[in-house]
Formats: structure tokens, sequence, C-alpha cells
């Protein structure tokens, strides 16, 4: 999965064949190192692998260097249209740089960045976003579309490998599903750098978390993905509790505990929804225990004889349930039944017993 090329963000590898990392960004006055740094701490505690700051002015890079040094994780500084930013920000210990070449300015200062990266071990993030596609490429397609951002993207690796610069990462975001999912496919069939997947200016509450998921995921389970960020008006904690629950639904991440149940139905003679959440709820320490680890269980609450019994026997744990009670199986192998005011309790102490 992903591309072949790798980088490294500070101890965090990206492409060839490295676990797909979760960014996020803060949303604070960089300049305001104390709260920027308790928002890089809120965010790495949630799982966040990478965190980008934006870089706006001197005082921010300043700043920046005091947030580096007591940051837990490595940190991408976002520059633009100041190439003497990127520098000072590579000087004060970003971990990567996050530009678009077009708007850095001459060719002359483009190279000053890319020599002083390149100088410093670090990687650069290309980005391009179909809010700021280059006019002739536009006018070119006609519009904004897939092909163009693709272009754009490409121009913009081959002027940076020009100067000799190869360490980088390239994103291509919009805030249209479709469109950003053919983005992301005609540039990963055509170039093999590192890919920031995400969908931008992806709006705020349940539709933003379900066009982000839609977008995220369909370009995952086609193997299209090195680094990801999910993008989310509001607290950017949120965006790695998703992103994560992304890489874990999609089989990418280790869940801890994969609860499976089913949607109940007519055929349903106990109260699967209560016995379900008892359950969940009693073995979440459990599950993220088994997930600081790298180790996953399956356990599934079936509702009716149907589909049950095969479902429950395939997974780690299980219980089928009947009218008024439930059969407990482990491994596929039957344990015992019991009423259905001990599902949960039995399941759940079945389970801590043994791991």
């Amino acid at each position: 999965m992903g591309s072949e090329k790798q980088v490294s963000c500070g101890k965090v590898k990206i492409g060839g064949g490295a676990p797909i990392s979760v960014q996020s960004m803060t949303n604070t006055d960089t300049r305001d190192a104390e709260a920027t740094l308790a928002q890089i701490n809120a965010l790495a505690d949630a799982g966040a692998d990478i965190v980008r700051c934006t870089v706006p002015d001197m005082k921010a890079a300043e700043s920046f260097g005091r947030i580096r040094l007591n940051s837990s994780v490595p940190l991408v500084a976002d520059i633009h249209f100041d190439y003497r930013l990127a520098i000072a920000a590579i000087e004060a210990g970003a971990d990567k740089i996050r530009i678009n070449p077009g708007n850095i300015g001459s060719e002359e200062r483009v190279k000053a960045v890319l020599d002083a990266a390149k100088y410093a071990g670090i990687p650069i993030r290309i980005g391009v976003n179909s809010g700021s596609l280059e006019k002739e490429l536009i006018e070119k397609y006609g519009g904004v579309c897939a092909e163009a951002m693709c272009e754009s993207a490409l121009k913009a690796v081959s002027y940076a490998q020009s100067f000799g610069f190869e360490d980088i990462v390239v994103s291509l975001k919009c805030s249209d599903v479709q469109m950003n999912h053919r983005a992301h496919k005609l540039f990963a069939s055509q170039c093999g750098l590192p890919l920031h997947i995400g969908l931008t200016e992806a709006g705020i509450g349940e539709d933003a978390v379900m066009k982000s998921t839609a977008a995220l995921s369909a370009l995952l389970l086609d193997g299209i993905g090195d680094t990801m960020r999910v993008s989310l008006t509001g607290d950017p904690v949120q965006e790695v509790v998703l992103a994560k629950k992304i890489l874990k639904a999609c089989g990418i991440r280790k869940p801890g505990i994969e609860l499976v149940s089913c949607p109940t139905c007519g055929r349903t003679k106990v109260d699967l929804e209560a016995i379900a959440g008892s359950v969940k709820k009693a073995l979440q320490p459990v599950s993220d225990l088994l997930e600081k680890q790298g180790r996953s269980l399956r356990v599934s609450v079936m509702g009716c004889v149907v589909n049950g019994p095969g479902e429950a026997r395939s997974s780690d744990y299980g219980v089928a349930c009947g009218s008024g009670e439930g059969v407990l199986f482990r491994s596929g192998k039957t344990i015992k039944k019991v009423s259905e005011n001990r599902i949960a309790e039995s399941l759940v102490e079945l389970i801590k017993s043994e791991i």
C-alpha cells in the first residue's frame, strides 16, 4: 500500500511501506507558544503522529523554534508567500516544510528553500489545492477539475526535482469527494512519491464526518495514501479521532477490540442494543490496552439463531442469542448457555479472564 519512495518526518516514516500516519494542524496563534504547545500535546494524546503549525511571520517562526524544542511529535511548518519564513522554520528545527512552490516567488527563492531543506535533511510537502490552481490550468481545462489538479502537482514536483530535491510528499485536495478521489488516482498512477491524502474544507458536523469518511476510506481501500489528515471545522483533536476510526474501519490499524453486532430485526428476542452497549463499555479498557500492544480481538454479539451462531463461532469471542438467552463461543467452540440478564456480564468475564 502507498508509495515506493520513503521520507522521514522526524521519527515518523512516510511512504515506502511505512504505517499510514495521522496528521492534524493547530488552530492556535503560533506566536503563542504555550497555547500552541498545549494543543500539540492534546493532539499527540489523541494519537496524532505529526502536527502542522502555520508560520505566517518571523515572530511565529521564532515561537515555532521554542515549540519544537518541547514537542513530543514531529512538527511541520506551513509556509506561504515568504521564502524567508521557510528558511527560518527550517533553522528553528522543523521536521518538514509545507509549501506551494508557485507562491514562494522566483527560482532563486525556491532554490534557497529547497537547498536549506536538503541541508537539514528534511522533506517538503508540496500542496495543491483546488482553490488556488494556476489560472492557465483553469483556462486549459475550462475550470477546476481532477486533471488540472494532477497536472499542477506533477508540474510542482518536476520543478522541485529540477533543483535536485527528491524528498517530497505531495497533497492534492479539494472539497468535492469524487473530484478529490479522481485527482489522487490520476497522480498515483503517474508518480511514486508519498501522498498526503485528505478532503479539504469538508465542513462542520455530521456532514463533514460523512464526507471525510467516504473520501479517505475510498482512497485507502484503493491502496492510495501514506499519511492523512481529516479536515473538520472546529477542535482539531476530533480530526485525529476520526482519522484513527477510519484507519481501523478499513482494517489498516489494529482496532483493539472489534465489536460486531447485528442490526436486529423481528427475530431478535433479547435487548441486543443494551447487551452490546454493556459489552462495549466494559471492554473499552481492554480494547485500549490491546491497541497499544498492536493486537486485536473480534467480539461478536448477535441477536438470533440465523446468522448468530456462524458469526459468533468465526470470532475470537462471541454470543449468539435466542429467546431470553444466549450461547457463548470462544474460537469456534461452544462454552456455555446463559440467561439474558447474564449475557453481557458472562461474555466480559470470559474475555477478561483470558486476556
